[in-house]
């Protein structure tokens, strides 16, 4: 009996140790990103009779079956879905307010009303060098402003395309990680507090990945992870210890980009890397309205400049150039060369018969409308955008709560185990400290 007292209280110890160091690591990792709280599932250790005793059972003690790991996969996937969506409509947003700046800060619309506004004043008095020199200064402000939007809608595409490229580095990075964590998985012991440090770090790279794209995953019973990026449809990505290279191509004329995964092409839902392929698809988009708008100017004004005569009585030349914002410039810097009089006229002539033609021109362009029209497509994009982005924060956040409350360590809960282990390693010791007093009054008998 004091024997099998003494491996009884054995095996209490031992259990109440793993207990006590289980729960001193919930406590040191508290405040640990990614942390899963653990705890000891124990079972009874039973022993069969003997030699024509089968049906005799004996209780013996207990051991340590498995380390629990706290973990909701439903609420862990809830928390990378909407995860995933968040990160993909914050790095749209992010785009679109830098677009939002290229535009209005640039100040074309400004530089188009001075523009027009300084060809009504030309009407008052035709042959006023002042009033044509002040034509071409504000021809020559609006012509730099359209190179400056250019190159600020170039300067964010840049950008966007500089943080999409880091991002699919990233992607193979956590791909490669998850692969060698695999690896590991694969051999390490169920009942190890190894393996469930593994399972933390894989999760914590599950939940990483899906910030850069949404991701599908598979769960093998060892615990290893088959992911698939693009969601649940979407191209084999990390396959037990192996992971496949994901891949960035940029379009040499609009400068969109385009992903895949091992050379076949991917489709994003969520993440960063969406949200940069939406905001560069909107770049491309704006910048090809403001190259049509610049195109139109200097189209019909030069067309229609070219239909008078200019203040020496020339035929009208062209005063713009270009064929888009980029190139906009002025062809002439000479203020006598406005073909204000219609063709035929003699020099001097104060016939603004053509300088009304040149406004109607414009006038069926209207430029600063359209310009308008683009500034509003924009801000009205990234308004709807930004309370899309507030419902998506509101429901990450819900998902994190909801995770935390089941996952988190709970100080209160830690601190009553503490001493629960506590007592119940002391009530062992007592135990093995009475069976060696029942072996030795039996010993003392005589």
């Amino acid at each position: 009996m004091a024997s099998d007292l003494l491996s009884i209280a054995r095996s209490g110890v031992q259990a109440a140790k793993i207990g006590l160091d289980i729960t001193a690591q919930n406590i040191a990792n508290a405040g640990s990103t990614g942390y899963v709280r653990r705890s000891a599932a124990f079972s009874e250790v039973a022993a069969s009779g003997g030699p024509y005793r089968i049906g005799d059972l004996s209780l013996s003690g207990v051991r340590l079956d498995r380390i629990v790991r706290n973990a909701d996969a439903f609420r862990q996937a809830e928390v990378r879905r909407t995860g995933s969506d968040v990160a993909r409509a914050s790095a749209e947003v992010s785009g679109l307010t830098n677009i939002e700046s290229a535009i209005e800060q640039s100040g074309v619309y400004q530089a188009i009303v001075d523009f027009e506004a300084s060809l009504q004043q030309l009407t008052q008095n035709p042959t006023d060098t002042s009033l044509r020199a002040s034509v071409i200064e504000r021809a020559r402000t609006m012509a730099g402003t359209f190179r400056i939007a250019a190159q600020e809608l170039d300067a964010a595409g840049d950008g966007q395309r500089f943080l999409a490229t880091d991002g699919i580095t990233q992607v193979n990075r956590i791909a490669q990680e998850l692969a060698r964590t695999n690896a590991r998985l694969a051999r390490a012991s169920d009942a190890s507090s190894d393996k469930t440090a593994l399972l933390d770090q894989r999760d914590k790279l599950l939940e990483e990945l899906s910030t850069f794209g949404n991701v599908g995953t598979t769960f093998a019973p060892d615990g290893q992870v088959a992911v698939k990026l693009g969601g649940a449809n979407g191209l084999d990505l990390v396959t037990g210890n192996s992971a496949v290279q994901a891949g960035i191509a940029v379009d040499p004329g609009d400068g969109t980009i385009s992903f895949d995964v091992g050379g076949a092409p991917l489709t994003l839902g969520g993440g960063s890397l969406a949200g940069q392929q939406l905001a560069l698809a909107k770049n491309a988009q704006i910048k090809a309205d403001l190259d049509t708008l610049a195109a139109s100017i200097v189209t019909a004004f030069n067309t229609a400049q070219g239909a008078g005569a200019d203040l020496d009585g020339n035929p009208g030349a062209p005063i713009l150039a270009g064929t888009s914002a980029a190139t906009m410039d002025l062809a002439t810097g000479d203020g006598r060369r406005i073909a204000t009089a219609p063709a035929g006229s003699p020099a001097g002539s104060r016939d603004a018969t053509n300088l009304a033609a040149i406004r109607s021109a414009l006038g069926a362009v209207d430029p600063a409308g359209t310009m308008d029209a683009i500034l509003f497509d924009i801000s009205g994009t990234l308004a709807g955008r930004n309370v899309t982005l507030g419902a998506l924060q509101t429901i990450a956040s819900t998902a994190k709560v909801a995770l935390a409350a089941q996952s988190g360590v709970d100080l209160d809960q830690e601190a009553v185990n503490l001493v629960r282990f506590q007592q119940a390693f002391q009530a062992s010791g007592k135990v093995m400290q009475v069976a060696s007093d029942i072996f030795e009054t039996l010993l003392a008998i005589r």
